[in-house]
């Protein structure tokens, strides 16, 4: 097992994510599961998710945020 070794705070990790380009234009971002709880836990990524209006889907091991608030319809 390697030791994972974090290179930013959670703040500036949240910051980097929701300041990219696919971010700022209202597309999507996705991230592991896994890297999200390491870096910042679950719970504080959903509020930052939530406050910002967007939606989280979750699929296997994949977070996906749709970057808008607009409404969401599943085609299948």
């Amino acid at each position: 097992m390697s030791l994972v070794i974090r290179t930013t705070t959670p703040d500036a990790w949240i910051a980097e994510i929701f300041s990219a380009k696919s971010a700022l234009s209202g597309r999507v971002i996705r991230r592991n599961r896994a890297w999200v709880d390491r870096e910042v836990g679950r719970a504080r990524f959903v509020a930052e998710v939530r406050q910002r209006g967007f939606h989280l889907l979750e699929t296997a091991d994949q977070l996906i945020v749709v970057c808008h608030s607009g409404p969401i319809h599943m085609h299948f």
